[in-house]
């Protein structure tokens, strides 16, 4: 069956007044931080004595750091308090604080402009456990990774849209202060109107007792939030990216005016592409996930912010070693600079590092929508702002600290990108989750075009054991990278010594298994382990034929399925694999040769899902028959 259109969702009143929403606060948010730092940085000494690189990094600090102060209790008020009258007390706050910076502009008063990015600061905390806790509220569990996407796009596209207009506005004379001042009072205004639209989302926990001591609630969240090793680590890999994307982007001023000897316009030209790169990624992760939580995206985006973070250091180098002669010109406006040599490198590596940035955090985002504890999503939420806020504020320091001790702006960015490296084999294997699906996804975008059907019956909670035909050494990792939860296979123990397959079956949880009369105390071991993970709410997938087929055909169905069943009274649901007969690791007897190209570079494979088959029913006859009908002719 197939599923809407992601954009779909912008037509239906459960999302679309929340995405403008959100969409208008983000965008107010850069509106007002944009023009506040390009003011600062192109005309610094009427304002202020404090250096440009100082500033562009101590505003960001400034902004985040009620994130580290309110966000325990925020996400405490967010799961009390019925959402769509919570946003729109957050919106009557924002027009309050717009109020006060247009004050400040127009009487040219630092400090009031100061007090403003703070108090964004307090709005955006507000309502980011809002924002997160509605989605899975209002958006159907298949809906959710594309939710997330269109709501990341949005979320950058506002951003991207008033880094420009502030930067745009601030500089127009003589009326650039009046300009901006009005414009972030009419953009909040309407972000107040559209709040006003938003479905009643009723209060998961409206019961609880908040505790306004901040500082005991954080440690309480965020202890909580480890208790569930995934999300916790998750929220890790999420606050480690805003820590990359502030390290970087707080660079992006006076990487364009002293680098790239640019004007604002570069500045907006950085932020511009970038932006577009998060947004296309955001939405590429429904079309790359096939519609369900895939967290093997999350390896891939790390690997891009990687390799991109250290080509731009070397472009970054490049660009500089052939344009001495533009540091003695005046600044290059954005298409004056577009025609400079080592231009498009640059631009390209921005693209693509915001790219793999939105490969990297959306899946994160679902996932820990969906492996949360429901009635705690809003304070899971609210602890990974705390983290979020504290890594930010981390970056501030690191980039003040490094610059100060010499370090170049393009080495910053060599520094980031291995320091990405290097985190990210931290979390992968202390989550080795994260690998495994990320090698299954690999498998079915590369060496294979797997269709599934049916795969909505996989159950996306509780336990059940699944059963499927056995054709080839890597039928477990198609049938994992098709399930939108982690399943533990039942699998001969001799596979665990292979190399590489050991490796990621082993990382898998999978249950090691031996026949009878070769390990009688393994294969009981396995029969335990088994009702064990069921007892836990997994799905286990066992091959009841107990060996690959030798000639495409479907052996006989052991009779290990019914001691499962009698252990474990849990539904049992049939599965066949198409197409895999004949692959290198399966058992045919062609020759390697013919076998490797047989199917062309790409080939068509299938996994077909059943109807769940009642405890009471279960018989291994039954599920074979079921099995065949289900992979019909096609091998």
């Amino acid at each position: 069956m197939s599923q809407p259109n992601q954009f779909s969702l912008l037509t239906q009143r459960r999302f679309a007044p929340f995405f403008w929403t959100q969409f208008l606060g983000a965008f107010n948010d850069n509106l007002f931080k944009t023009a506040l730092v390009v003011i600062l940085t192109f005309d610094a000494l009427s304002w202020t004595t404090l250096s440009p690189s100082l500033i562009t990094n101590l505003i960001p600090g400034l902004f985040i750091l009620p994130y580290v102060v309110f966000s325990a209790t925020a996400g405490q008020i967010a799961d009390k308090f019925e959402k769509a009258g919570l946003t729109r007390f957050v919106k009557w706050l924002e027009v309050a604080i717009m109020s006060i910076a247009g004050l400040g502009w127009v009487t040219h008063n630092l400090w009031l402009l100061i007090v403003a990015v703070v108090g964004m600061g307090v709005h955006s905390t507000l309502f980011g456990p809002v924002k997160y806790a509605y989605l899975p509220q209002q958006l159907k569990p298949e809906e959710l990774i594309g939710g997330n996407g269109v709501t990341e796009m949005g979320t950058f596209v506002g951003i991207l849209l008033g880094e420009i207009l502030g930067a745009v506005l601030i500089v127009q004379r003589p009326n650039g202060i009046l300009f901006e001042a009005c414009a972030t009072i009419g953009v909040a205004l309407l972000g107040l109107a559209a709040s006003y639209r938003i479905p009643v989302s009723p209060a998961p926990a409206p019961d609880l007792k908040i505790n306004w001591n901040f500082i005991a609630e954080s440690f309480r969240n965020l202890n909580f939030s480890r208790k569930n090793r995934v999300v916790f680590q998750s929220m890790l890999g999420n606050s480690w990216f805003w820590f990359y994307g502030a390290l970087v982007l707080a660079q992006f001023p006076v990487y364009a005016k002293d680098y790239l000897h640019g004007d604002h316009g570069v500045f907006v030209l950085l932020l511009t592409v970038f932006s577009l790169g998060v947004g296309s990624g955001s939405l590429l992760c429904e079309r790359l996930s096939g519609g369900k939580v895939e967290i093997g995206l999350v390896p891939f985006g790390s690997i891009g912010l990687t390799l991109f973070g250290v080509d731009l250091y070397f472009a970054s180098v490049a660009f500089t070693a052939g344009a001495g002669a533009l540091a003695a010109g005046p600044h290059l406006g954005a298409f004056e600079l577009m025609a400079h040599a080592g231009t498009w490198r640059i631009l390209f590596d921005v693209l693509m590092i915001g790219m793999f940035g939105g490969f990297f955090i959306v899946p994160l985002f679902a996932l820990i929508q969906t492996r949360c504890d429901p009635a705690h999503i809003s304070r899971t939420i609210a602890g990974m702002n705390i983290l979020n806020a504290l890594f930010m504020v981390a970056a501030a320091g690191v980039a003040i600290v490094l610059l100060g001790q010499g370090l170049t702006i393009p080495q910053l960015f060599l520094v980031t990108a291995l320091l990405n490296a290097v985190v990210a084999l931290y979390i992968f294997s202390l989550v080795p989750e994260f690998l495994m699906r990320f090698l299954a996804w690999m498998l079915i975008h590369t060496v294979h075009r797997v269709r599934t059907i049916d795969a909505d019956r996989i159950p996306a909670e509780g336990a059940a054991v699944l059963v499927c035909n056995h054709v080839s050494y890597v039928d477990a990792i198609v049938i994992g990278a098709a399930s939108p939860r982690p399943i533990r296979f039942v699998m001969d123990h001799r596979i665990f010594k292979l190399p590489l397959l050991g490796w990621i079956f082993r990382t898998a949880r999978a249950i090691p298994i031996a026949p009878a009369k070769e390990d009688p105390w393994l294969m009981e071991k396995a029969y335990v382990d088994i009702a064990q993970a069921l007892h836990e709410g997994d799905l286990v997938c066992i091959f009841p034929e107990g060996r690959l087929t030798h000639d495409g055909e479907i052996n006989q169905f052991k009779g290990g399925i019914a001691k499962i069943i009698e252990r474990s009274k849990v539904p049992v649901i049939p599965m066949a694999l198409r197409g895999l007969w004949g692959h290198l690791l399966s058992r045919n007897g062609e020759n390697v040769f013919q076998r490797a190209f047989r199917n062309g570079l790409r080939s068509r494979l299938a996994l077909a899902v059943g109807l769940p088959v009642p405890p009471h029913d279960v018989t291994p006859e039954g599920l074979q028959k079921q099995v065949l009908d289900l992979r019909g002719d096609w091998k």
